[in-house]
């Protein structure tokens, strides 16, 4: 059976782990062709220094049932972005979804550390990882977007314009660098919209990435060991669920209702109707701004 975006292409920015590779496992369920792009290969590793590589997010996008494709790409190289796209248009003369994922900053925050404390050279490096990848890669991949009507391009951050307008998050460089990313989604919204395409931001909650679970000494399987150190961990979500976020946009004939605008993964779920891979729906913010944030004990009825 062929999916809902059987014939589609899409690149998926930062791809490597995380959200990113959910996203592009999700496009590849959905039957697109998914060029997954990242600094870690079986090659070579990104300073992560971790064993997830874009070559196995390629292959878990074939074995989902779509086409996988893996290309290393350090998105602060231009050239290297240029022969990306130059890439996809010549096997493929389109691209019908561009997500950017690219982070690589986890290493390079403090906590709660005030500007003036904070390392410079990794807030700094943070903010070119974060932001200016995001940049470079939209200018020479959204004319090849443009191509063909009803394109999707999605600035994946961490938190809603709403939550993160009045939250100060983690810290000087990591709430500038996701409200930066925010901004992105809603100012491509205005460039891309009256050129009939569509432009958003999009955040997942509490991801269990690779990097969250090994953080906790967990694994997906046992994850919920994790709630004794930490009980709101309860309202965590795999990344599949905000792939399957984006891939619900993505075929979507009515998406530009979105243009331009904030969005979660437990938000959309409530619309689309689809589930993270247990079969819950997690709204994570919603839940964070009722009860974490307020105070209460963790407590996820009707969060999920």
């Amino acid at each position: 059976m062929s999916g809902p975006l059987e014939g589609k292409v899409a690149l998926v920015a930062g791809a490597t782990r995380g959200a990113g590779r959910g996203i592009a496992v999700e496009l590849g369920a959905a039957g697109a062709t998914v060029y997954a792009t990242g600094r870690s290969t079986r090659a070579r590793r990104s300073e992560y220094d971790r064993p997830e590589t874009v070559e196995d997010t390629a292959d878990l996008v074939t074995a989902a049932g779509g086409r996988g494709i893996a290309v290393p790409v350090d998105h602060l190289d231009r050239a290297a972005v240029r022969a990306l796209v130059d890439r996809i248009a010549d096997e493929q003369g389109r691209l019908d979804v561009l997500v950017n994922d690219i982070w690589g900053g986890e290493h390079l925050f403090a906590w709660d550390a005030p500007v003036w404390e904070h390392d410079l050279d990794k807030g700094l490096r943070l903010l070119r990882l974060a932001v200016e990848t995001h940049a470079v890669t939209s200018h020479f991949a959204l004319p090849l977007l443009l191509r063909h009507p009803g394109g999707l391009a999605v600035e994946v951050t961490d938190g809603t314009a709403d939550y993160n307008r009045d939250t100060y998050r983690v810290s000087f460089f990591y709430d500038l660098a996701k409200a930066s990313v925010l901004r992105m989604g809603f100012a491509l919204g205005h460039e891309l919209g009256p050129r009939g395409a569509t432009a958003v931001a999009l955040t997942p909650g509490w991801l269990r990435s690779e990097i969250m679970l090994d953080h906790f000494g967990v694994r997906e399987d046992n994850w919920r060991d994790a709630l004794a150190e930490v009980p709101h961990f309860a309202i965590s979500e795999t990344p599949r669920y905000v792939g399957r976020a984006v891939a619900a946009l993505a075929a979507d004939p009515d998406a530009a209702r979105w243009n331009g605008q904030s969005l979660s993964s437990g938000g959309l779920a409530q619309v689309y109707g689809f589930t993270d891979l247990d079969g819950s729906r997690p709204d994570a913010w919603r839940y964070l701004v009722e009860v974490q944030d307020a105070g209460g004990p963790a407590d996820v009825t009707g969060y999920r």
